[in-house]
């Protein structure tokens, strides 16, 4: 199959494979390679980019490795510090970037919890970002990432795209230990 011949359905069955399915990713991309870097216009997404805002670091290697180009989002979701910086270092602004669905660096970098990582984003401007990524570090109970993100302006009240605070969302899931490092955040300390 051509680009030219890859119709939106297939597409679009691919990248919404590529958020949590990797059966259906190597099935897909086996029968159809062309599908690899192709870009789904009504997510406006490619399949490496739902990997990665997902934390799906099993489809983001396995799409790497079948050839896709990596992006910094994919970088810092898995953790990879050098070659976010080499990005970097080509164009700091990069710092401020988002992936698919406007997701901020920074969030995909709670995600994978590289707070190396985190920190190299802040070193180059990406501070901004900090407010919200609070729920990345949530999703995958990277505690060390999230007490990192909470020191340096993470906002306890942020809701998600489900309308849940970081310490809800973290109840929901049972994480005792995030819930303990979220309230303890959320009590004001006594002199």
């Amino acid at each position: 199959m051509t680009t030219n011949e890859i119709n939106e359905e297939l597409l679009a069955q691919f990248v919404i494979a590529a958020h949590s399915d990797v059966e259906r990713v190597r099935a897909l991309l086996a029968e159809h390679p062309a599908l690899l870097n192709e870009r789904y216009a009504k997510y406006d997404e490619t399949a490496l980019e739902a990997a990665s805002h997902m934390g799906n670091r099993a489809i983001a290697e396995y799409l790497l490795a079948a050839g896709a180009p990596l992006t910094i989002c994919a970088a810092a979701m898995l953790g990879r510090r050098d070659a976010v910086e080499t990005f970097l270092r080509g164009d700091p602004e990069l710092a401020l970037s988002s992936g698919a669905h406007g997701i901020p660096l920074m969030f995909h970098a709670a995600l994978g919890g590289n707070v190396a990582l985190a920190e190299l984003l802040l070193e180059y401007g990406g501070g901004e970002q900090i407010a919200g990524a609070l729920h990345g570090a949530v999703w995958y109970s990277r505690l060390e990432m999230a007490e990192w993100l909470l020191q340096h302006g993470a906002e306890l009240g942020r809701p998600n795209f489900q309308g849940k605070t970081p310490l809800e969302a973290a109840q929901e899931r049972g994480d005792t230990a995030m819930v303990a490092l979220l309230e303890r955040y959320a009590t004001p300390q006594r002199a």
